[in-house]
């Protein structure tokens, strides 16, 4: 269950891309801030998850230029 798919990365533009990817390293930071301050993540797959979708859409925007 990946967040967004490459299918899915190919058909947004890049201002879409560039917005998802910053609106998803916001929600990556409080994640991480959560576990930081000594709590704990509700789901820990997660933060994995939510690094292969950034990965996912900088090799889009890469494969762009």
């Amino acid at each position: 269950m990946s967040i967004l798919s490459s299918d899915e990365a190919r058909d947004m533009d890049s201002d879409e891309l560039k917005r998802q990817m910053n609106d998803l390293k916001k929600e990556l930071v409080e994640e991480r801030g959560q576990i930081e301050v000594g709590g704990f993540a509700e789901n820990p797959g997660r933060i994995g998850e939510i690094k292969k979708t950034v990965a996912r859409i900088k090799t889009e925007l890469n494969d762009r230029e």
